[in-house]
């Protein structure tokens, strides 16, 4: 393994930009060494750039992702993050089915419309 990463083999390989990764440092997420101005990433920086990807792909915010990985490193660890992520996981979870019930509304409410100005053009007897 590996000792350290550049800054521009991590954005390479996540497909972020710098600017992504020093937002990240800044946030706390990370915390690169140092070498005067240049940022050398551990494995576990990468590590952690790799399951913040995943936490917004997932949806989450990155104060959500902060509350996760702090729980990692602190009590009550691996365990009490674990359940923290399947309690994160099905609030994402039902706040996505909240939003398909809300589209699927909005769909029947655009369909009834759409059936409604088709009536009246019938009735103007324009055909459609």
């Amino acid at each position: 393994m590996r000792e350290y990463y550049s800054i521009t083999e991590l954005t390479r390989e996540f497909d972020i930009s710098t600017r992504t990764l020093r937002f990240y440092e800044d946030e706390g997420l990370i915390q690169p060494v140092r070498r005067g101005r240049t940022r050398l990433f551990r494995p576990s920086d990468r590590h952690l750039v790799k399951q913040i990807m995943r936490g917004k792909r997932l949806g989450f915010s990155i104060n959500e992702i902060r509350e996760i990985i702090q729980m990692y490193r602190e009590p009550p660890g691996e365990v009490g993050q674990l359940k923290l992520m399947i309690k994160r996981i099905e609030e994402k979870r039902e706040d996505l089915r909240q939003k398909r019930r809300d589209l699927e509304e909005t769909l029947a409410e655009l369909d009834q419309a759409e059936e409604s100005c088709v009536e009246r053009l019938v009735e103007l007897g324009v055909n459609t």
